[in-house]
């Protein structure tokens, strides 16, 4: 058992948050560093006495800053720096929704969706131009522009205008732009593939997983929708493969109620297509329906355990020498094991709501964020913050509506989170909480549930070496080398 507070060697025992994990005490601090202590040792380090009785522990603990009478403060203080540099970067990821039109109908659509036949829905070239102009406002060096809908390749003309135009712009700011599509790819066609691999732009699709999984939510009249996406997988892979792309195509699986039995049947599809990782993100009810969300949702520990038998799956097949990632895990794996924050903008703390990211509606309207732009489709405009014909970035990032979302998602304004073990890893989403509970400051029980459900998974992996080493992969992006030195 931990001593009684009266009992610490404040003079030795630096800052530190501790829970007790699968028999050992995890500790962390804001730097991000961990450590694990069995109980002995842990008293003794809160005794102040660990540096005779331990001297390894002692050392890795001092090296972590953990000893308050031993820091390092130039060294702690890079690192501090590093992890938390995009907070002085401003925006950097730049959604751009091309048309709501969409020709699916999905059971748990976010965006709002229309139908295909209403050309109101798109967004024009006067102005898109007004748009990439806002965007090139932003300080950051590191420009994305990601093009949502509805389907963005119903207006395809559009997002070959802005890639044009931007890229034009950029002779002048010379920023590293970078071009993302969002897309169900059921409008892919040659010409559009030519010209995504032409021009470096990665895309991204939803694949939830076999066919009996994947069409039931993702609903269209005119295809079958698991078929067509499976299909363009392929076509989309091989392409940028034939040129030796150093981007790749990836997919989402949105889990569902009907996914909770089947992680291993979704893992399998992924690799079937020669996809390099999966996504296994739990549904979020941003935008869609009383009844959609009750039918589908699940509870927090149904996601821990299927999530936790997905990735258990996943580190079998890494251990037999095949490279194959869950993002969720790569994104927290960055942050414990390396001192750069991979800019997860709903994992971080403050989020990016308005500071590192924007969302511009096909109309030209800016939000916050994309989930800010969704929930305006059911007529909540809090988190509208202009328009990109009328209003400049200044504008914008200078918005109460910014001022309130990033105090809103800071972990040190929250009891729970500013004590928990997790704070150097974790985020709260002021959106998530809105779309739940109608305030910002209300932080969901559920999400909390599973971020920490993931991160009691992964840390209790940590403990092991042989795991641990394929984590190191995973958080630095690498494959892992097969088994027999092969490559």
């Amino acid at each position: 058992m931990p001593l009684k507070l009266q009992e610490i060697n404040k003079k030795s025992v630096g800052f530190f948050n501790f829970k007790e994990l699968n028999g050992q005490y995890l500790l962390t601090n804001d730097i991000g560093g961990y450590c694990f202590l069995e109980p002995p040792i842990f008293n003794t380090h809160l005794c102040g006495k660990i540096e005779r009785a331990y001297p390894k522990k002692f050392s890795e603990l001092q090296t972590k800053g953990f000893v308050r009478s031993k820091l390092d403060f130039d060294s702690l203080s890079r690192r501090y720096a590093s992890r938390n540099a995009h907070l002085g970067q401003g925006p950097g990821l730049h959604i751009v929704v091309a048309t709501l039109r969409c020709d699916h109908k999905c059971i748990y659509c976010q965006a709002g969706s229309g139908g295909l036949a209403s050309t109101e829905l798109d967004m024009s070239r006067p102005i898109a131009q007004k748009v990439v102009d806002r965007i090139f406002e932003s300080p950051n060096l590191s420009i994305t522009i990601e093009f949502q809908g509805g389907e963005p390749l119903v207006n395809f003309e559009i997002i070959k205008f802005i890639v044009g135009y931007a890229r034009n712009k950029n002779v002048k700011h010379n920023k590293n732009l970078l071009f993302s599509v969002v897309s169900n790819l059921s409008f892919l066609n040659a010409r559009i593939v030519e010209f995504l691999v032409k021009n470096n732009i990665h895309i991204c699709t939803s694949l939830d997983g076999p066919e009996n999984i994947h069409n039931k939510c993702r609903l269209s009249s005119g295809i079958n929708s698991y078929k067509n996406t499976v299909k363009w997988i392929r076509v989309l892979i091989k392409e940028f493969n034939r040129v030796d792309s150093p981007i790749m195509p990836s997919a989402l699986a949105t889990v569902t109620r009907f996914s909770l039995r089947h992680p291993r049947k979704i893992v399998d599809e992924y690799i079937r297509l020669g996809l390099r990782g999966v996504h296994l993100r739990p549904l979020n009810p941003f935008a869609i329906s009383h009844s959609a969300w009750k039918r589908l949702s699940f509870s927090a520990d149904d996601f821990v355990v299927f999530y936790a038998r997905a990735v258990d799956y996943i580190l079998e097949l890494n251990r037999k020498g095949k490279y194959f990632h869950e993002r969720f895990a790569a994104i927290f794996l960055a942050k414990i094991l390396g001192d750069i924050d991979p800019n997860y903008l709903d994992i971080r703390s403050p989020c990016g709501a308005g500071i590192g990211q924007l969302a511009y509606n096909y109309n030209g309207d800016v939000y916050t964020c994309d989930e800010g732009r969704m929930l305006s489709r059911r007529g909540e405009n809090a988190f509208k913050l202009g328009n990109a014909v009328s209003d400049s970035y200044k504008d914008f990032i200078s918005s109460p509506t910014v001022k309130a979302m990033c105090l809103a998602s800071c972990l040190d304004n929250f009891a729970g989170c500013s004590q928990c073990v997790y704070k150097p890893y974790c985020g709260v989403c002021p959106l998530y909480n809105y779309s739940l509970a109608g305030d910002i400051f209300a932080k969901s029980a559920f999400l909390c549930r599973i971020h920490a459900g993931i991160l009691d998974y992964l840390f209790t992996k940590l403990q092991d070496d042989n795991i641990k080493d394929i984590f190191y992969k995973w958080g630095q992006g690498r494959p892992v080398k097969k088994e027999g030195g092969r490559g």
